[in-house]
């Protein structure tokens, strides 16, 4: 199993993600299409040419979801019950096509589940950065966790 188990994290651990992905156009149409959302910035390149940015920018939502996606194999791959929420989501600088992305993920925060005595909870802090190493996104996640087999039983 590629995921941790609650008591496997320990408050400041960080994990420098392997992965990295360059995102493209097609990712940015294919997203912004999806989930049906018309924000020219994503879809019009002429009328990206007139904005602060003068090109279409990655759809905020895809980011998100990379970010968080690219830290999944090294944290709960297998461990998780489920994401509780996302706290402080940040886009400090946009994201390009072309950009490549890696990602660092810290423990915030380990607290017991009041309501599942089998769980924990994880925050996790993520932050991603482009190829420039200029940080794009960070955001806080809470993760409901599974408990270990050995701690289960005992």
């Amino acid at each position: 199993m590629a995921g941790l188990y609650y008591e496997q994290f320990h408050v400041g651990q960080t994990f420098k993600h392997d992965i990295r992905r360059t995102v493209t156009e097609a990712d940015n149409v294919l997203f912004t299409a999806m989930t049906h959302n018309p924000a020219a910035i994503h879809l019009d390149a002429e009328y990206a040419k007139g904005t602060e940015f003068g090109r279409p920018i990655m759809n905020s939502a895809f980011t998100l979801g990379l970010m968080v996606g690219i830290s999944v194999g090294d944290t709960t791959l297998g461990t998780t019950v489920g994401n509780l929420g996302w706290d402080e989501v940040r886009f400090p600088r946009p994201v390009f096509p072309g950009d490549t992305l890696r990602v660092e993920s810290t423990v915030v925060e380990l607290r017991d589940s009041k309501s599942r005595p089998q769980n924990g909870i994880v925050v996790f802090e993520h932050r991603a950065y482009n190829q420039r190493d200029e940080q794009v996104a960070s955001c806080r996640r809470i993760a409901l966790m599974l408990r270990s087999p050995a701690a289960q039983a005992g």
